[in-house]
This record gives structure tokens, C-alpha cells and sequence, in this order.
């Protein structure tokens, strides 16, 4: 499990708490979030009966990760909203190059919701638009969390730069080895905020 940290301290984030697990499964990435906290205080999409692929989901609560293979100046941006709307970016380089990834034309969500506790699943398939034979990534778990008095703030694995910016891939976590057998249910691959 990782936890994720805001961007600056402040009350607006003090009573949440946000963490992610990665895990690699068949031939599928499975991401997981988990926010705990007092959820009214947030701007959270509503869900929706018939999500779509959409820009602009990062200018409020949105849920995200960034990944490259270790060496490559490519890496992709996936962004995920509460209502299940989504998006994945790739990117040639550092906020360079950037457009819709084709492979991907569907991505369903599975979200859990009470009064204090979020939980957002996917299953993002490799076939087509991550072709490599080297298993390892570098990944940077991040969300926007939109408060509704006091705006976003910006949450990351790391922050390594002096204004929030998830595109930083000094602030990936290289990961050497994502598990090829199947991951039980429960049991997500384990990504630290150690190299």
C-alpha cells in the first residue's frame, strides 16, 4: 500500500487520508484507490449512466497515473473521475507530444462510495499500446482532491518540483518487477516511495 501526500500542508487536508496499490494481472495493470475522509467536503462527480472518454477531468477531482518503461522518454497519462468518465494520454515527452491513446477505447470503472470512504478500481489492458518486453515501469500514483471551500489541492507519491506537477518523471517510482501471476483479490503488488 502507498500513501499518497498533498502538495503543501494545510486543515483542508488534514482529515483525508489517500492511498493506491498497483498490481499486475494477466495481461491487465490493475490500479486501486482508496480516499477516507469526510467526502462532503469534496467536489465528487456523480456517476454516470454512460461514462465517456473526456478531457479536462484533472480540473477537479480526479484520480490519476502517470507510467513510462524505465529508460523511455514516452509515458502515459490516465485520468479517472468519480462519475466514471476517463481518459489516457500518451506523451513523446515531457509535456510534449501529447494526444489520445487509440488502443484504448473503453475503460470501466468500478467505484464504492459511503460518507467517508471512496474506493475506484480498473483493470487498464497492456494489448496494443504498451509494447515492450521489459517488465519494468516507473508509475507515479497522483489525484486532484477539489475541496469545496478550498479549491484543489494535488496529491503524489512524491512531489519533486516547487509547484505541483505530476508530469515530473523524477517523481516516477521505478518499479523492477510487477508480479506476472495472477494477484488475489486483496493481495495488490506492493509500490513503495523508495528506489
Amino acid at each position: 500500500m502507498a500513501t499518497l501526500r498533498p502538495f503543501g500542508p494545510g486543515p483542508a487536508v488534514d482529515p483525508f487520508c489517500l492511498e493506491g496499490w498497483v498490481g499486475r494481472q494477466d495481461e491487465a495493470l490493475r490500479i486501486r484507490y482508496r480516499l477516507r475522509g469526510p467526502l462532503e467536503q469534496l467536489v465528487l462527480g456523480e456517476p454516470s449512466a454512460d461514462p465517456q472518454r473526456r478531457d479536462g477531468l484533472w480540473q477537479s477531482t480526479c484520480f490519476e497515473a502517470f507510467l513510462g518503461v524505465v529508460g523511455e522518454r514516452q509515458y502515459w497519462e490516465l485520468n479517472l473521475s468519480c462519475s466514471g468518465d476517463w481518459n489516457l494520454y500518451r506523451f513523446e515527452g515531457y509535456r510534449s507530444g501529447g494526444g489520445e491513446e487509440p488502443w484504448i477505447q473503453a475503460l470501466p470503472i468500478v467505484l464504492q462510495r459511503s460518507a467517508t470512504q471512496l474506493d475506484l478500481e480498473l483493470s487498464l489492458p497492456w494489448g496494443g499500446w504498451l509494447t515492450t518486453v521489459d517488465p519494468r515501469l516507473e508509475l507515479s500514483l497522483t489525484a486532484v482532491l477539489e475541496h469545496r471551500q478550498m479549491g484543489c489541492q494535488y496529491w503524489a507519491l512524491r512531489h519533486c518540483a516547487a509547484e505541483p506537477d505530476f508530469h515530473q518523471r523524477s517523481s516516477f517510482i521505478a518499479v523492477e518487477q510487477l508480479h506476472s501471476e495472477p494477484v488475489p483479490e486483496g493481495h495488490q503488488a506492493e509500490i513503495t516511495g523508495e528506489r
